[in-house]
Formats: C-alpha cells, structure tokens, sequence
C-alpha cells in the first residue's frame, strides 16, 4: 500500500490521528522536500513519528518515482507531503504510476494554505483562479500571474498567490558542466512579491494600459499559517512591499469585491487603518 499523508501546516503535531497511524505502520516513509515547508526540520518529526524519514527531492520524485513505487508493491510506504498531499500536481502523478503498476494506494487529507487562508477574515467561496508568483531573473520577468489577478478582480474574487519556493536549485553555469551544486534555498517575501507587482503595474502603464490593480489595491500578507507564530497584515500593495512578517514561508491575496464583514476581520490586521477608510468595499482603486 501506498499511503499519501498529509502533515498540515505547523509542526510535527498537526498530522492527524490516522495519518499517525498510517506512518507508524509504514516499513519506509518519504519526506517531500521541495513543494512546501514545516516550521521543524526532519528531526523533530523523526523524533514524535518514531520513524527515521527518507529525503525525497524533485529530482528523486519526478524522475525515480519507480523505485519508490516499487517498494510500496511488497510493503506499506508513507510519502508524506507538508499541507494536503493534492496540494502539487506532482502528487498527482505520483498516483497514477501507482495506479498503473496496481499497487493500491490510500490519502490520507489535511489542512493546506489552500483553506487555512480563511484565517484573514476572507470568505473561501469568495476565492478565484489561485496563481503563483515565481522569482524574476535579470532575462526572465514573466507577467502571466498578473493577468489572472486580474481577471479575478473584474469578477470580483480574491486571489490567493503561492510565493516561489527555490530548494536544491542549480545555477546555469553549475547545470550546463553537470556539477551537482546547489544554490542556498531561496522563498520569495510578501515584500519581493507586492515589489514585482508593482513593478508589473508601473510598466503598462508606461504602455499606455490603466491596469485593474495599483497601489492602492488591498492586500494581505500572510507568513507562517498555521504555526505558533503566524502573522497576517492587511493593507494596501504599497504597504506589502515593506511590511515586515519575517521567516517564511509566505503568501500574498489581493483582494476583489469585499463583503462588510469581510472587511471588518481585515481591519483587525491592518497595517494603516485608513487604508481601509480609503478603500472601503471598492473593487478596483
């Protein structure tokens, strides 16, 4: 059996009773290790599951998927997952290979940023198109994430943006002469996001467009959902650019039409509370 777990958010302690379970009876239990991150390293879940954990990197889970496959057709394997294990296409895949070689398979769910998000104040169903902001190089400064901000704000719906994460990473230079070394781990800030934003908004408007997200668009900024020391900030994108929230992992919402009451859980988090005099339930400012 292969048993997908999801560990939720915080520590070691928020897997659930029967995803605890499962663990403990696994004869070999993966970590994934590039998707998302604990607020503990592998250790202290090491130390509470009773089990010695097993690194699985992209590399291993996208090309060696087999060998893994191939241990859960004679014995129980855990392949836990930080948040819900359907949080990453990956995951997905991971599935169907299992499902093609006829080894059963069992997930056992948690929480995710996908609804601990809900923490904010922001009402769930009122959520559009989830994006994903990726780091910009000096040649590379995609605009795509915008577009779909957009569109969900001319319908009136938050957006959820997932903050790049950048594990094991090898430079250009390192990739192209095959040396197997990697760049230090790297997780974008709600500051490095609302500033590619903002840079976003700045060039079409160069171009002659009036873009549906400014300055002055309300955003929350959240840091450590779930974990002992979670932080959340509300306010405009300007004011995301220097808020500081610390430690990752990170993510950002913009905002769309907001319901009063929306508005009132986003006040109990505002970093200027005119912003929201300024604002008060406008869609597009």
């Amino acid at each position: 059996m292969l048993y997908l777990v999801g560990l939720g958010l915080g520590d070691a302690k928020d897997i659930t009773v029967k995803g605890l379970e499962a663990v403990r009876r696994c004869r070999r239990v993966y970590l994934e290790a590039y998707t998302s991150v604990l607020t503990v390293g592998k250790e202290a879940l090491e130390e509470f599951y009773g089990k010695e954990l097993i690194l699985a990197d992209r590399e291993m889970v996208e090309q060696d998927a087999d060998s893994l496959l191939k241990e859960a057709d004679v014995c129980d394997v855990a392949f836990l997952v930080v948040g819900d294990p359907f949080g990453a296409t990956t995951h997905s895949d991971l599935v169907l290979r299992a499902v093609k070689l006829g080894i059963p398979y069992k997930v056992i769910h948690n929480a995710s940023i996908m609804n601990a998000v809900g923490c904010c104040g922001l009402q769930l169903y009122n959520f559009g198109e989830t994006v994903s902001i990726v780091f910009w190089t000096d040649t590379w400064k995609p605009e795509s994430f915008f577009d779909k901000i957009e569109k969900n704000r001319q319908n009136g719906m938050h957006t959820l943006c997932l903050l790049d994460i950048k594990v094991k990473e090898q430079s250009l230079e390192n990739l192209m002469k095959g040396r197997k070394i990697y760049e230090p781990p790297r997780y974008m800030s709600v500051n490095q996001a609302a500033e590619q934003l903002l840079a976003i908004i700045q060039n079409r408007r160069l171009h002659g467009e009036k873009p549906g997200i400014t300055e002055n668009t309300i955003c929350v900024g959240l840091a450590r959902v779930g974990a002992p020391d979670e932080k959340i900030a509300s306010g405009t994108l300007q004011e995301m650019s220097t808020v500081e929230l610390g430690a990752p992992l990170h993510s950002l919402i913009v905002t769309g039409t907001m319901h009063p009451l929306e508005l009132e859980m986003l006040k109990l988090f505002s970093v200027d509370s005119s912003s929201f005099e300024n604002n008060a339930c406008q869609r597009t400012t």
